[in-house]
């Protein structure tokens, strides 16, 4: 039987106990109704992993010991997805929740010209992260940034192979059809409804974007995002 999975903020190699923050030990020890003697797994979402049985079973501030660590190195592909934000908040979040089980590495909200919302809850959007990770049992949190404009990020963008999916009538590569190997540290942009901008998509060309296809039929853009990550992360 699986271990219960938790997420903690910080891990010091050298610790042999540790007080779990109050949310976590309550519902370890009031949800859960677990006893002193009984083990957890936790996790700092950088590749540590930590096997720790109870040792004090108090609601708000549950001891526990490290009973043993393992490290997971990082898979060397580098899947970095860059999407704009959306009216519909839950929307999002059912996009950050798909893309965390996948297993992208890194997610950044865009302001785009066509962006309709621009509000942004990091705290709440950060818990929706680890919820998934966790959910997902990885020991690898996506880098969650924080919004930036649409420009700003085609003007720094600095990974391998920059990629662009929009909807307007240019040439364009099918996703599927990319190599493997040139893909191993890739970034994929995605526009908001009503796509991106004639203007934008000329200046993510001008900083090498090449411009992809992720099928036949027109998606929603948290569609997209999930159908890029699972060709990028997954093939």
């Amino acid at each position: 039987m699986n271990l219960p999975f938790f997420y903690i903020s910080h891990y010091d190699a050298a610790q042999k106990e540790m007080v779990l923050e109050e949310d976590t030990s309550r519902h370890v020890v009031q949800v859960l109704r677990m006893k002193i003697g009984e083990q957890i797994n936790l996790t700092d979402g950088k590749g540590n992993l930590l096997t720790c049985s109870i040792a004090d079973d108090h609601k708000k501030h549950c001891l526990v010991k490290v009973e043993g660590t393992r490290c997971k190195i990082q898979d060397t592909r580098r899947v970095s997805i860059a999407i704009s934000l959306i009216k519909n908040a839950n929307r999002f979040e059912w996009f950050l929740e798909k893309a965390t089980e996948i297993g992208v590495s890194e997610i950044i909200p865009l302001i785009c010209e066509r962006t309709e919302k621009e509000k942004f809850r990091f705290d709440r959007m950060q818990g929706i992260v680890i919820s998934a990770m966790l959910q997902s049992q990885q020991v690898w949190l996506p880098v969650l940034q924080e919004p930036v404009p649409v420009q700003n990020f085609f003007k720094e963008s600095i990974c391998d192979t920059k990629l662009i999916a929009h909807c307007a009538d240019n040439d364009k590569k099918q996703l599927a059809h990319f190599q493997i190997e040139s893909l191993a540290n890739c970034q994929i942009c995605i526009g908001p409804e009503g796509d991106f901008t004639a203007k934008e998509i000329e200046l993510a060309l001008q900083h090498n974007f090449i411009p992809v296809s992720l099928g036949e039929t027109r998606l929603r853009t948290e569609t997209a995002g999930v159908v890029a990550a699972a060709l990028l992360c997954l093939i």
